[in-house]
């Protein structure tokens, strides 16, 4: 539970210095971030895990990510530049996102454990489970992946 309180302590810290560089942007994105943690502690009623606040901000940059799309649809670029300075900020805190060649070794060893458990080629059917197994060894290594990325990879090599 302290990393929880160490990363809300950060954020706090980073407010500060934000301020007083009077960065309005990176200071207004901070402080949404403090608020989305503090709020989903609230709501839990106990402090947050590690891996807890990570989901709070990989929601928030998927949130961000569909308001660019939408944005970018609806011809306002300036807005979806704030949204994508806001998404830079809020990846600080996150970890290193996996590249596509980690991401595609991990997918293909899911793959390969749940052959030698089920002692047949796994089709397009189990799908599920290999995302499951490939979130699994994501979350147990400390890493990220955007989901929709990790689903896309497995249905290729699944497919294939």
């Amino acid at each position: 539970m302290p990393e929880a309180c160490a990363l809300e302590t950060q954020v706090s810290q980073q407010i500060v210095a934000a301020m007083k560089a009077h960065d309005q942007v990176r200071t207004g994105t901070l402080r949404l971030i403090k608020n989305a943690l503090k709020n989903k502690a609230i709501e839990k009623r106990d402090a947050l895990t590690d891996f807890e606040s990570q989901q709070v901000l990989a929601t928030m940059i998927k949130q961000r990510r569909d308001s660019i799309e939408q944005f970018t649809q609806g011809n306002r670029s300036e807005l979806a530049a704030i949204e994508a300075a806001e998404i830079v900020v809020i990846e600080e805190f996150l970890p290193k996102s996996l590249d596509e060649a980690s991401l595609r070794a991990l997918v293909a060893e899911a793959i390969a454990e749940l052959a030698a458990n089920t002692s047949h080629k796994p089709g397009p059917r189990e799908m599920g489970p290999v995302i499951k197994a490939v979130q699994t060894k994501l979350q147990a290594g400390g890493l990220r992946a955007e989901g929709r990325i990790v689903s896309e990879m497995v249905k290729r090599e699944l497919a294939g």
